[in-house]
C-alpha cells in the first residue's frame, strides 16, 4: 500500500551473537522470517540545521517525532518507490505515517519543494511538519534486516538488524549503502513491535535469556557519537552567545541571529 499507518509499542533490545543464536532457537514454532529474508533498508533522516529533532529525542519528552525517507534496497531509478515517513512518539506509543512516493517526486518534495500531485491526510500531516520544521538531509544511515512476525498473531513483529552503518556525506539514498558501522561486528539490534501488550512467552524467553530492553535511537546513537555534529550547534550561535556564561541558550540565540538578518541590507 502506498499510504500507511501504524500505532504500536516498540521495545529495543541489544544482542551479542550468542543470544541471538539462543533467541531464535526458542523462538521456533513461534515466528516465521517474512517473504523477504535479509534484505538492506536505507534512510536519510531530516533535521533542523542545528539538529533541533535529534537533540529534543534524546532528551526523551513525552512527545517528539522525526521524518526520513526510506527505500528497501538502494533505488536503481528515478521511478524506483520510496516512502516518506513521519514518525512520532507519545507516551510510549508509537504512531507512523508513510506514504509511497516516486524517487524523484520523493527527493523534489523534501530537498525542493516541489508539492506532488498526491494529496491525502498523510501528506497534509507531512506538509504541515515540513512547515513549522525548516529540516534538511543531515544523516544517511542503512542497515541489514531480518523481519519476523507470529504464527498465532501476525500482528506481532520482530527485527533483527546488523550492520547498521551511518554518513553524513552524499545524503541521496542512491548513492550506494556504504558508511561507517554504528555497532561492534557482533552486535545485532532487536526491535520488538506490539499492537497492544507482550505476550506471556515472549516475555519468558526474554527472562530466560536475560535479554533486558534498552534506550537507543540509531540517528541518536549517531548523533551522540560524533562530537562535530552537536558542537557545530554551538558554533553556528558562539558570535551570538558571548563568554560570560556557561549555559548555552539557543533559542535566545536564534532570535539573535534572526532579527540580526532582518536588520541587514537587501
Amino acid at each position: 500500500m502506498s499510504e500507511t499507518v501504524f500505532k504500536r509499542y516498540e521495545k529495543k533490545y541489544l544482542l551479542t551473537s550468542e543470544q541471538e543464536r539462543d533467541f531464535l532457537r526458542l523462538l521456533d514454532g513461534r515466528m516465521i522470517i517474512d517473504q523477504y529474508g535479509l534484505h538492506t533498508i536505507c534512510n536519510i533522516y531530516f533535521d533542523t540545521p542545528d539538529f533541533d529533532l535529534i537533540r529534543h529525542s534524546i532528551e526523551k519528552p513525552i512527545y517528539k517525532e522525526k521524518l526520513r525517507l526510506r527505500s528497501y534496497g538502494i533505488p536503481e531509478s528515478d521511478d524506483a518507490k520510496v516512502y516518506v515517513e513521519l514518525k512520532k512518539k507519545f507516551k510510549g506509543i508509537v504512531y507512523k505515517r508513510r506514504v509511497g512516493l516516486k524517487l524523484r517526486d520523493a527527493e523534489a518534495y523534501l530537498y525542493d519543494g516541489i508539492h506532488p500531485a498526491k494529496d491525502n491526510q498523510i501528506m497534509r500531516e507531512i506538509d504541515w511538519f515540513l512547515k513549522t520544521n525548516p529540516v534538511e538531509p543531515k544523516v544517511y544511515l542503512a542497515y541489514d534486516r531480518r523481519a519476523f512476525y507470529g504464527l498465532e498473531d501476525n500482528s506481532i513483529r520482530l527485527t533483527l538488524d546488523k550492520n547498521i552503518r551511518c554518513r553524513r556525506k552524499k545524503l541521496r539514498l542512491g548513492e550506494g549503502a556504504v558508511g561507517e558501522q554504528l555497532l561492534d561486528e557482533d552486535m545485532t539490534l532487536m526491535e520488538i513491535k506490539l499492537p497492544e501488550y507482550m505476550p506471556t512467552w515472549m516475555a519468558y524467553i526474554l527472562s530466560e535469556l536475560k535479554i533486558a530492553p534498552v534506550s537507543i535511537s540509531k540517528y541518536g546513537t549517531y548523533y551522540c557519537e560524533n562530537p562535530d555534529m552537536y558542537m557545530s550547534v554551538i558554533e553556528n550561535h558562539l558570535p551570538l552567545l558571548g563568554t560570560s556564561g556557561s549555559v548555552v541558550d539557543l533559542k535566545n540565540a536564534r532570535l539573535m541571529k534572526k532579527a540580526s538578518k532582518d536588520r541587514s541590507p537587501k
